[in-house]
């Protein structure tokens, strides 16, 4: 240890040094610093302990993970919820546009047998359907010539729903859902009667909702169907759900 030493010399006065030749000197010589080794180690000990985490801390940091995987589970819930809303406002809106149509012109869109004079755009006579009041073709065609494809440009072409009207493959282009498959228009799917709107590649959990939401629950029969003799929905299978129009 480095030791410093402190001389001091006291001098009353340059008299008094003359006279009684009076010289007080004083030598201190001890180390500058001296710490106890009792103390070093309460200091590390006390360092020691303050370097981790209180119980306070440690509950602090638990809640505010606890809010952010709620924040994150409620986030998520509320998009399915949204997804599954916009199936059903798709299905009420389709059907919209093709009653409005219908009600226009007298006939079926996709069925229309006059479409390519009355509107505006791109036409040619293979897109006129043949007026036999049915909507032919299956409802994931990639056919321009069946009438499930035309349908969506006759409907483009009333301005009933939004796309372009030409002879590009967009114009009959099925428009998708909401889970990422198409929606289409067929006849007679599954068990249903009559023409149906159909939500393409639906999860099995969502399916299941959706038939809670607006039918008795099984695939296989009422108003909304997936299947043709499935009774119960499987979690982990996708499914085309028709909906009798």
């Amino acid at each position: 240890m480095r030791i410093y030493c402190l001389k001091f010399r006291l001098v009353r006065s340059i008299k008094e040094l003359a006279a009684h030749a009076w010289l007080l000197k004083f030598n201190v010589c001890q180390p500058a610093i001296k710490l106890k080794e009792s103390t070093v180690n309460i200091d590390l000990s006390a360092r020691r302990q303050q370097s981790g985490f209180t119980l306070v801390e440690i509950a602090i940091v638990l809640v505010i993970i606890g809010l952010l995987v709620g924040g994150v589970l409620k986030g998520r819930e509320m998009i399915t919820n949204a997804k599954i809303k916009r199936i059903e406002n798709d299905f009420s809106g389709v059907s919209a546009a093709i009653f409005a149509y219908q009600d226009r012109y007298g006939v079926l869109p996709g069925d229309d047998p006059s479409a390519s004079t009355r509107f505006s755009g791109t036409w040619r006579a293979a897109d006129n359907g043949n007026g036999n009041g049915n909507i032919s073709g299956g409802w994931n065609s990639t056919n321009n010539g069946q009438e499930a494809r035309k349908i969506w440009k006759h409907l483009r072409g009333a301005g009933l729903i939004a796309g372009p009207v030409d002879n590009t493959d967009a114009s009959y282009q099925q428009p998708s859902n909401s889970f990422g498959g198409l929606l289409g228009i067929d006849l007679n799917l599954y068990n249903l009667s009559g023409h149906n709107i159909v939500f393409g590649e639906i999860p099995g959990d969502i399916a299941q909702i959706l038939e809670a939401r607006g039918d008795d629950g099984n695939p296989s029969s009422g108003s909304i169907q997936s299947h043709n003799s499935q009774t119960a929905y499987v979690i982990d299978q996708r499914y085309d759900i028709g909906y009798r129009q």
